[in-house]
């Protein structure tokens, strides 16, 4: 059985936010834009996604970087002070500690091009 949150599957979850959104932005509720309510959907998105890459198992490097990566887009475009160099920069490092500290617990699969 898949991960759940509140009850329900993450996706679900992230589908009645992205309705609510969608809601709130036609009746001008809270003064919410499009473009603001397309950069609240990222950052969600980044969310879910980071909840998702981290209990699934074995634990992938590139699913939490790509979940982190979508999260600081989102805020960079809110206005956080970072240029896409900091962000690279940021998105290296710490693909280069999850993998140190991942190392151990990972072994490749064995394919055609291992075994070659």
């Amino acid at each position: 059985m898949g991960f759940k949150l509140l009850g329900r599957d993450p996706s679900a979850i992230l589908y009645g936010v992205q309705a609510v959104l969608a809601a709130l932005v036609s009746f001008g509720v809270f003064g919410l834009t499009a473009d603001s309510a397309a950069w609240v959907l990222t950052i969600t998105s980044g969310v879910f996604a980071l909840i998702t890459a981290v209990v699934t198992r074995p634990v992938a490097v590139s699913l939490v970087t790509g979940a982190i990566k979508t999260m600081l887009t989102g805020a960079v475009a809110f206005g956080l002070p970072l240029t896409e160099a900091q962000m690279g920069a940021g998105i290296s490092a710490l693909t280069i500690v999850l993998g140190l500290l991942l190392y151990g617990n990972v072994s490749p699969k064995e394919t055609a091009i291992t075994r070659a």
